[in-house]
């Protein structure tokens, strides 16, 4: 009988958490759709390979080979320790126990014996982490982007691993100890690395208290996995998931192409030709971008992306030199934004303008003009996001809707339309220091 009832107590907490995340992803899914639509669909090859080289492979890391190997570590400890969940999982609905041994055999116990080693392995990496961020505090993860909630949601998450880690190899030993007892219903795996060393340190205890201690050890773990679940979609950690298909829609234009904007080349093609023009009360076309609505929607998934990491900043020359600008915080203000409008959204059935918007109340004229368009902070992301993209979009809006442009610009942008050049030199006297060289 207590088994069936652990059987509904576990189907319904996993039901529970399975709800209430694929009800956060699809308002994030919302959210990211508030952008305008852009078609990233083409040279799906291309787009494979991405996704399996920058995502699944992790090249980008491997610029440095040391935090690289660590960091495969952990990712590859959430990855395949997924199949041991699994089948917690299948053992929580149907009442078995370790119910792939009987079909695995050895197999099954070289299976657990990896999974340790990549457990132990995991914590290891975990505190050399926090002790990265907390201890040696490496220049980007003490910058002033990460005041408050974001340094705390790394360090979480950090002992959040360490904890299942360290749960899972406990639940092994104490497993393991049942097994030497002859207990029923825990089958002989054999002798398993780690938990088969810390398995006779419970020797002294009842029968009772190792099956107590098991499963404990079970239901904290695959509570904490549900509970981690449900942390992600608040968590900066979502680029666990989201990382996968911004690999993918990637844009796989040369570096450093800038987009021209079709409304700018509308308005010297009308003025061209006025017969083209469209009749009628046509809404003014917009210039740029001055919320997330005129953002397309990859820019909003860039948002949801973000590791977090730093490297663009660090790689940012502007950032570097005592600048304003921080190309994480870009992002990071972006999807506050993003968040916020989705909170509004929630609260009132549809947006209703709360006299805030990307531009100004988030990133400042100062962030956005700071910013040279050297393509860094492309270069150096893990996961193909580019914050350039959002501050030009933003930059753009600032000057041709707002006219908000420093003199010097001014006087550049005079120099083009007259001149066809940035300089003060007519066209008629651009070659004359030929002569003068002569």
């Amino acid at each position: 009988m207590s088994t069936i009832i652990f059987q509904i107590l576990f189907v319904a907490c996993a039901a529970l958490a399975s709800w209430l995340f694929a009800k956060n992803i699809m308002q994030i899914r919302r959210n990211i759709l508030l952008g305008k639509d852009e078609d990233l669909s083409g040279n799906k090859l291309l787009r494979w390979k991405n996704l399996m080289l920058l995502a699944l492979g992790q090249k980008k890391m491997f610029k440095n080979p040391l935090v690289a190997v660590m960091h495969l570590i952990i990712y590859a400890g959430f990855i395949i320790i997924n199949i041991e969940v699994l089948e917690i999982i299948l053992d929580g609905i149907l009442g078995t126990h370790r119910l792939f041994f009987p079909f695995l055999g050895g197999f099954y116990t070289f299976l657990i014996n990896f999974f340790e080693i990549l457990a132990a392995g995991v914590i290891a990496v975990c505190v050399i982490f926090l002790a990265r961020r907390n201890i040696i505090k490496l220049k980007r993860f003490i910058s002033k982007d990460l005041n408050g909630w974001p340094r705390s949601d790394a360090n979480y998450i950090l002992f959040t691993e360490i904890v299942l880690m360290s749960l899972f190899i406990t639940m092994n030993g104490a497993d393991r100890a049942l097994q030497l007892l002859g207990s029923e219903h825990y089958h002989n795996t054999g002798n398993f690395v780690l938990s088969g060393v810390i398995a006779p340190l419970f020797n002294g205890m009842s029968e009772g208290s190792l099956i107590a201690l098991e499963k404990s050890c079970w239901w904290l773990h695959i509570i904490g996995i549900l509970t981690f679940l449900n942390y992600l979609p608040y968590s900066k950690h979502l680029h666990i998931m989201l990382a996968f298909p911004n690999a993918y829609y990637a844009r796989l234009n040369v570096q450093g192409k800038i987009h021209n904007m079709q409304n700018v080349q509308n308005e010297v093609k009308y003025m061209m030709q006025p017969e083209l023009a469209p009749t009628g009360d046509a809404a003014p076309q917009k210039f740029g971008a001055k919320d997330i609505f005129d953002l397309n929607w990859k820019n909003l998934l860039d948002a949801y992306s973000c590791t977090e990491c730093g490297r663009c900043s660090a790689a940012c020359p502007a950032n570097q030199t005592g600048k304003l600008l921080s190309p994480r915080k870009i992002m990071m203000d972006t999807r506050d934004r993003l968040e916020a409008v989705g909170k509004n959204i929630n609260a009132n059935g549809q947006y209703k303008d709360d006299g805030k918007q990307l531009l100004n109340d988030y990133i400042s004229t100062e962030e956005l003009r700071a910013c040279t368009t050297c393509n860094a902070c492309v270069e150096e992301c893990p996961v193909s996001i580019s914050p350039l993209d959002i501050i030009i979009e933003l930059r753009r809006s600032l000057i041709m809707e707002d006219s908000n442009a420093p003199q010097e610009w001014n006087a550049m942008f005079s120099n083009i339309e007259n001149n066809f050049a940035p300089w003060k030199f007519s066209p008629d006297d651009r070659d004359k220091w030929v002569e003068e060289m002569k």
